[in-house]
């Protein structure tokens, strides 16, 4: 354990303990909301973690702005006051670290409304289970609040930065069963599954940030693949738990459609829903959704047959 994961666990139950709390918005509301004259700059603990806006040095409490240093994550502005560049939100019993909004960069570890409606979905999927992965699990926070009903779980990414947030989460959330591995779907995930939760990128990203961009026309390929991937690896009896976005164009679902032929060859029992009608409306300005009416985020939950 390095000194920077050290910081950032110690920082995070430093906050818990402090009786400390945030739900992470849209980064439209977040916008938004930072945009007022009273929020220009942080006055507690809570606006420098939560939303993450500039600071002077006696907002916080010497023991956090000291780990804040130590893990490297205090970024100094033009004008003398400071940043944090991390945040840290809650989600159930949980607190999780995460990237300073506006999560701008290629590699940035994203957490927002997505994350909460994903662990909601989760917590719908009944039973216990021997070994999960969580793949492309970016902060952790959806494997980790399953975490209580797993023997074994294991947190997957493309992305070392979200792998090195998710350490420090699995330690914050006492998951001292998680392993965190680098995995491109589960080409890196060896042994028997009998559980895959996955929350892909479901955007078309012209950046082609790693955190956002699904690949592919509408942003649909990753979650095709993963499905796909799960439904070829999983124990018989197996089950995944999708959570992502569908563009509709024409009335027309492109993931489910997408996904038809997948599950057919599979056999697998599925129930594909829509969880939601409209989301990331901005979106439908950029060029990628000229044909697209909205965006919807939906739910596929599969097993395989026993």
């Amino acid at each position: 354990m390095d000194s920077q994961h050290e910081a950032l666990v110690e920082l995070g139950r430093a906050l818990r303990d402090s009786g400390y709390r945030f739900t992470t918005v849209t980064p439209e509301t977040h916008r938004r909301v930072n945009a007022r004259p009273s929020a220009r700059e942080a006055r507690s603990p809570r606006d420098v973690f939560g939303w993450s806006r500039p600071f002077t040095p006696d907002v916080l409490p010497p023991r956090l702005l000291g780990l804040l240093e130590r893990a490297d994550m205090l970024e100094p502005q033009q004008d003398g006051r400071l940043r944090s560049l991390v945040r840290y939100s809650s989600l159930g019993e949980g607190l999780y670290l995460h990237e300073a909004y506006p999560t701008t960069h290629p590699d940035s570890v994203f957490f927002g409304p997505d994350t909460y409606r994903f662990a909601a979905l989760l917590t719908r999927v009944p039973g216990r289970f021997r070994r999960a992965v969580d793949i492309g699990c970016g902060s952790g926070a959806g494997g980790l609040s399953l975490a209580g009903r797993v023997e074994s779980l294991v947190l997957s990414d493309v992305n070392a930065r979200a792998l090195r947030f998710a350490r420090v989460n699995a330690a914050l959330n006492g998951a001292t069963h998680a392993e965190v591995l680098s995995s491109d779907g589960l080409r890196g995930v060896p042994g028997e599954v009998d559980l895959v939760l996955t929350n892909p990128p479901y955007l078309v990203d012209e950046a082609s940030r790693t955190y956002r961009d699904g690949g592919g026309r509408y942003g649909v390929e990753l979650s095709v693949r993963f499905t796909r991937e799960a439904l070829q690896r999983l124990s018989p009896g197996g089950t995944l738990v999708l959570y992502s976005g569908a563009p509709v164009v024409d009335g027309e679902d492109q993931l489910r459609a997408a996904l038809t032929p997948v599950l057919a060859e599979s056999d697998a029992r599925a129930h594909y829903e829509e969880l939601d009608p409209d989301v990331f409306g901005e979106e439908l300005e950029n060029r990628a959704y000229k044909d697209v009416e909205r965006i919807a985020v939906v739910s596929l939950v599969a097993t395989r047959p026993a």
